[in-house]
């Protein structure tokens, strides 16, 4: 699974090396950050945590985590009327 978090600013070197460790430590499979949007993507292991367990990992490590996104279902195609399927 993979949950994705605005951060309140860039991560810092200590920050990257965290993020590493804990990839390691806690069963986190990878982490991306982005940037440009300064968003953290991190994949784990959904059988063994959850998204609290993920964010109560994030705050001991000092990560700035501002919030967790919650991506937007997919929107049905609406079909003009008069148009069979």
């Amino acid at each position: 699974m993979t949950a994705t978090y605005e951060l309140q600013h860039a991560l810092k070197p200590e920050q990257f090396r965290e993020l590493g460790r804990l990839v390691n430590t806690y069963g986190l499979q990878t982490f991306r950050f982005d940037e440009k949007t300064n968003r953290l993507h991190l994949d784990y292991d959904a059988s063994r945590l959850n998204n609290s367990v993920v964010e109560h990992v994030l705050r001991e490590a000092r990560i700035p985590v501002l919030r967790r996104i919650v991506p937007e279902p997919p929107q049905p195609e609406i079909k003009p009327a008069g148009v069979l399927a």
